[in-house]
């Protein structure tokens, strides 16, 4: 039997990084604001792999600012320590960008944290959009994420 329903594939970019002294606390454990950082990084990642950085989307008239950040501890990271970071892409049909994202221990594959985003589109003079822009659904159709 058949499904009607279209397959997407899943869009994911990786960034490895170790943990600075600028990024932990005085207990030696990653300080809560290098959190929004280290997603920072990765969405900059996935821009550069996939041409959705955000000097693309401001090439084409609009910012792309968050409305939505929020992450999970779930083991401690410490300084020093060899991190990765992957970020996916989650498809809406909604005129935004979701993202989850996962922290790793490079070597272990251990889950150290967890967090998710939303950003909205607006124009140049600071308008939320609410259509999907033509250059985004454009872009999620060569992904096939439609």
């Amino acid at each position: 039997m058949k499904s009607d329903k279209k397959i997407t594939k899943e869009l994911v970019a990786s960034k490895r990084f170790e943990v600075r002294f600028s990024e932990v606390d005085s207990m030696n454990i990653v300080w809560h604001g290098s959190y929004p950082l280290y997603f920072e990084d990765a969405r900059e990642a996935f821009g550069a792999k996939y041409g959705l950085g955000y000097m693309d989307i401001f090439g084409q008239g609009y910012y792309a600012p968050l409305v939505e950040l929020s992450f999970k501890y779930k083991s401690p990271i410490v300084y020093g320590m060899p991190c990765r970071i992957d970020i996916h892409y989650r498809p809406t049909e909604a005129a935004k960008i979701v993202f989850d994202y996962e922290i790793r221990h490079a070597e272990t594959d251990e889950l150290l944290a967890t967090g998710h985003s939303v950003q909205v589109f607006m124009d140049k003079e600071y308008r939320l959009v609410w259509l999907t822009p033509e250059f985004y659904a454009q872009w999620k159709a060569r992904w096939n994420m439609n």
